[in-house]
């Protein structure tokens, strides 16, 4: 709910002096200023609560209006004859001078309605907000006219300082440290400490009626109302260093943000004058409406907005071109400008982050204001298909470029960010064939492995198992050594880059195979006696990978006579196994003989042996 705050002042006996709106309005009703309003074109794209506000001085309201489109997207109601008007520097606050009301709006932002309304002195005409926020400087013209100076947090008038005879007009440094006030019929400029609230120097100039201050600090430009010209006031010495003739009736004044142009609205003339910032002279002169009070440069340095009074339109100039690209229909009599300072874009995340070295990903980057973006890049390097989605979101596609991680940077209406980092990574290897496609479960086979994207493999695989070696020959080829398996069957051959690694196909299946093995049985004498019914045989055999040629140490070798279970033992390292055992002799004398057996592991094929059994005497 909007709520008023009053602060007690004291009004003389002595007439109101004549405000220059009024007058204004006399003069068009004197002279029948007629205009045309042009269908509204959009002239770029503007970001979100990029708005510019206008004061319509004839209607009581401040209009909101969206660039982009020409739209008013809000009509707010205020005091009446609103003039001069500012942003809090976050954008969150306009604050209007409302001349006829003695009064200031401030105005939400966030939902473009009155929030509070302040009582201030007679007939205030302009809004200066201070660097941090903190203090309002409200221009006042009338008994007598001075600068009230109110705290934005508790919107009380902290102080107020005289200035010069018709103060109408003011811009403060951009440290906030000096506050310059134009004086309309004094033909001054005051120049007023913030810090101790006093005038501490006067420099004369002509019939003050607009004033702005250079992006650096160094000058003031000043429109001279009737004599046509902007005085350039050296700041550091408090002197005119130079006059600039311009169009008639100069009513207000813009710096561009890089400090280079100075745009000055020609009431009288019905145009804005281009001032060359380096050489102080005229560059150009842009025919807008009847009446242009006032302009604003846009804070992107690409527009310039100037209200034309007398047929109620803001026109919008190309600085690229400097031409009227638009005109936008306002409420009556417009009259002052403001637009929050442009947001840069900013970017939170990429995703993904990586992709191949040939390009082709396409990339979402997300974050704020990245409506109005023109370029991707990576590592400088263009990307294509840069699409806006919405303020929040562009797609691009990578471009090809060498392994690495590289900055990204977006450009947004003319600002450049840094925008994350994405690394470039090899394809990711491909494996095509092995060969041979089977070896023994020893391993120890030379297998020579294509495929692609080989170059800086890392690793090896045979299942889980890694190469016993390998040697990258090419991008497309690799001969590795097979590790051991302990299981025989199918197993992937996979090949691991920084890229990553590669996707199992049927291709790449390698089979072990069991290891053949033979046993070799010792044939054993024996001494039987008369009338003996048992005998302790000692049998003996050798367990060999006739793969490896090399003898299995630890395995069971069992050792029967017919169906008779000997004994069984385990093979040392040189694969030999021996044990004792009992057995009848009547078996014995049936069979004469023995049998090593051997049953194999998933790895190892079984193995038997047979031996005699030699009988001595």
């Amino acid at each position: 709910m909007a709520f008023t705050i009053d602060r007690p002042h004291v009004r003389g006996r002595a007439p109101r002096r004549l405000w220059r709106g009024a007058a204004a309005v006399l003069t068009a009703a004197l002279f029948g200023a007629v205009g045309t309003v042009l269908p509204a074109a959009p002239a770029y794209a503007a970001g979100p609560a990029q708005l510019v506000y206008i004061s319509n001085a004839g209607a009581g309201t401040v209009s909101a209006v969206d660039p982009a489109t020409g739209s008013t997207v809000a009509t707010i109601e205020v005091g009446s004859a609103p003039t001069g008007m500012a942003l809090t520097p976050d954008g969150s606050q306009a604050w209007v001078a409302n001349g006829a009301s003695d009064t200031v709006s401030v105005i939400d932002t966030a939902t473009n309605s009155v929030a509070a309304t302040v009582a201030v002195g007679r007939t205030p005409q302009s809004v200066a907000i201070s660097p941090d926020g903190g203090r309002a400087y409200v221009v006042r013209t009338a008994d007598p006219g001075g600068v009230d100076v109110i705290d934005t947090s508790s919107l009380v008038v902290t102080a107020t300082i005289a200035a010069g005879s018709f103060p109408d007009i003011a811009g403060l440094s951009p440290d906030g440290s000096r506050l310059y006030v134009g004086n309309f019929t004094s033909s001054t400029v005051s120049v007023i400490d913030t810090v101790s609230n006093t005038v501490t120097a006067t420099v004369p100039v002509g019939n003050a009626a607009g004033l702005a201050v250079s992006p650096d600090g160094a000058h003031v430009y000043v429109a001279d109302y009737n004599d046509n010209r902007l005085s350039v006031i050296d700041t550091a010495s408090a002197t005119v260093t130079a006059t600039v003739p311009v169009g008639s009736l100069p009513q207000n004044v813009a710096v561009a943000p890089d400090g280079g142009l100075v745009y000055v609205a020609n009431r009288g003339g019905n145009s804005v004058s281009v001032v060359d910032a380096a050489t102080n002279t005229v560059v150009a002169t842009v025919p807008t409406g009847a009446g242009t009070s006032g302009v604003l440069a846009d804070p992107d340095g690409t527009r310039v907005y100037a209200t034309n009074t007398f047929v109620n339109t803001m026109s919008v100039i190309d600085t690229a071109t400097l031409t009227v690209t638009a005109t936008v229909p306002t409420g009556s009599r417009p009259w002052g400008l403001a637009m929050g300072k442009a947001v840069p874009p900013a970017v939170n995340a990429i995703a993904p982050d990586r992709g191949p070295i040939t390009g082709g990903t396409t990339v979402t980057l997300t974050g704020s204001h990245l409506t109005g973006t023109t370029a991707v890049t990576f590592d400088g390097t263009p990307a294509s298909g840069v699409t806006v989605v919405d303020d929040t979101t562009v797609i691009a596609t990578a471009p090809a470029h060498a392994p690495g991680t590289v900055g990204v940077s977006l450009t947004a209406k003319g600002r450049t960010v840094a925008a994350s980092t994405y690394t470039y990574q090899r394809p990711t290897p491909t494996t095509t064939a092995v060969t041979p496609a089977q070896g023994p479960a020893s391993g120890g086979t030379a297998v020579t492995i294509t495929g692609t994207g080989f170059t800086g493999a890392t690793a090896v695989a045979f299942g889980t198992v890694p190469a016993t070696s390998f040697t990258v020959h090419s991008d497309t080829e690799i001969t590795a050594t097979s590790p051991a398996a302990t299981t025989a069957g199918p197993t992937d051959v996979t090949v691991t880059t920084p890229a990553g690694t590669s996707t199992t196909i049927p291709a790449d299946r390698y089979t072990y195979t069991r290891d053949t093995t033979k046993l070799t049985a010792d044939p054993l004498l024996l001494s039987l006696s008369p009338g003996q019914l048992n005998i302790n045989l000692k049998p003996s055999a050798t367990l060999t990978d006739t793969t490896t040629g090399k003898p299995i140490s630890g395995a069971t070798v069992k050792f029967t006579v017919g169906t008779s279970t000997v004994c069984s033992a385990t093979t040392n390292a040189a694969g030999n196994a021996t044990c004792t055992g009992a057995i009848p002799v009547l078996t014995v004398l049936l069979h004469l003989g023995y049998t090593a057996t051997y049953n194999g592991t998933p790895a190892l094929e079984a193995a038997t042996a047979t031996a005699g059994l030699i009988r001595l005497g």
